[in-house]
């Protein structure tokens, strides 16, 4: 069953996560869908659908923060939609731990 999921429109693509649960198994297959894209095209904008996502392990983590610096190198953007409020919790603390990495330098 297809875990992902992917639109392209532009230099933008729309990555919509249909396993309930984005883990080390799930992780490895999308990270895997949307790096063999990134080799293909130029994209700018990587837009996650979590709707039907409820659950996310380091494995997931990575999945994003990999995505994102692949793109951020020339300009790219990441944004994460349709979050659950557990799910916002760990971007919330994600973010705030990277800032504090930022500014302890």
């Amino acid at each position: 069953k297809d875990m992902i999921k992917c639109y392209l429109e532009d230099k933008t693509l729309l990555v919509e996560i249909l396993s309930r649960e984005l883990d080390h198994h799930v992780a490895r297959d999308v990270k895997s869908e949307i790096d063999e894209i990134l080799m293909k095209k130029q994209i700018d904008y990587i837009i996650f659908d979590f709707q039907y996502v409820n659950f996310m392990d380091s494995s997931g983590i990575g999945v994003i923060i990999g995505r994102y610096k692949k793109i951020v190198s020339h300009g790219g953007k990441i944004a994460v939609i349709n979050m659950n409020d557990r799910l916002k919790k760990i971007f919330n603390l994600l973010f705030i731990v990277s800032l504090f990495k930022l500014s302890s330098k």
